[in-house]
């Protein structure tokens, strides 16, 4: 099919790191059908990424459909006079109101089974057992549109550069800092951990250095750990305080960002912050599938040849992982 001048869909409803892994689908797209107009579709609190790659032309919140019966979702499809979807998150609603819309081309994987009677373009391939990166395989689910050979994972990080910080003010208290390392300790339950002790051993050893120290998370987070951060002048515990608008600006004004397979991580990846991902080498959430994109991050597992890992047994050899390894990598 050919998209130029046509509206198409990229259905991505899930979290941030997973929204940031599809966008270069965006590029890709632009590249080979320079007046295609992108539609994302989200779920409300990932708009501020989307609306920050230059290729998306418009953001839609599905939650704004969550309340409406399954034939004003379809109609209200229908009123964005879509061309084409791509379902790269599966969601049998989304699917269903696509169909009843009748919109022309709806992609889906063929593992799905309601993408058999939803999807009239299925895509067949495996996630879980590839070596491929989780952006790379992404990329599948553009066939329909041409592509005939995925794109390097070095291509595609390539396309990390048309990510633009959101024009949005810090807090006051934020401002004026300088020499920022982002320390992020929690995940939502999405990965395996470091341990909040090391941490704030690394917090510590960078204040007494005079460097500044945020921890960052939200209020949720931040209440697990707040009452624990190491008492100095030069930490500050920003959990909770932030959008997530003023949080890609603070990433971006920081020199480096420690944290695990997680959103605030993939975002400094993006907008080139010195990013420090520590990973469990485990399939299928290891580094190979789930690093983040970026000309400036490095990634630890403490032993790529673990044998817990290697057998997927539970295993927490992430916790390993020494200050001191970490501490080297920063700038």
């Amino acid at each position: 099919m050919n998209l130029d001048g046509k509206k198409i869909v990229i259905s991505r409803t899930d979290s941030i790191g997973d929204v940031m892994l599809t966008l270069p689908l965006c590029a890709w797209l632009k590249s080979k059908y320079p007046t295609v107009y992108i539609i994302f579709l989200g779920k409300g609190y990932t708009r501020p990424i989307a609306e920050a790659y230059s290729f998306v032309d418009h953001y839609e919140d599905w939650n704004t459909y969550s309340d409406l019966s399954k034939s004003e979702q379809a109609q209200k499809f229908k009123s964005l006079k879509i061309d084409a979807i791509i379902h790269v998150f599966p969601d049998k609603a989304i699917a269903r109101a696509a169909r009843i819309a009748k919109i022309s081309v709806r992609v889906g994987t063929s593992r799905r089974l309601h993408h058999n009677w939803t999807c009239n373009r299925r895509v067949s391939f495996t996630r879980k057992k590839s070596e491929l990166h989780e952006s790379q395989l992404n990329h599948e689910l553009l066939r329909p549109f041409g592509l005939t050979e995925l794109p390097s994972l070095e291509r595609i990080i390539e396309t990390t550069r048309f990510f633009k910080l959101p024009k949005v003010t810090l807090p006051s208290e934020f401002m004026s800092l300088s020499e920022i390392t982002i320390l992020h300790p929690k995940s939502q339950g999405s990965a395996k951990e470091w341990p909040i002790e090391k941490y704030y051993q690394l917090a510590t050893k960078l204040a007494d250095q005079g460097k500044t120290v945020v921890f960052t998370g939200t209020k949720k987070e931040g209440d697990l750990f707040r009452e624990k951060i190491p008492k100095h002048k030069n930490i500050i515990d920003s959990t909770g305080m932030l959008t997530l608008d003023q949080l890609i600006v603070l990433i971006g004004k920081s020199d480096n960002l420690v944290a695990c397979s997680t959103g605030p991580l993939h975002i400094a990846g993006y907008v080139g912050t010195n990013t420090i991902g520590l990973y469990s080498p485990k399939r299928p959430i290891h580094p190979g599938r789930w690093k983040a994109l970026g000309v400036n991050v490095s990634i630890f597992v403490n032993d790529e040849n673990c044998q817990l890992c290697a057998v997927k047994q539970d295993c927490f050899c992430i916790e390993e992982i020494s200050v001191g390894r970490v501490e080297a990598k920063l700038v």
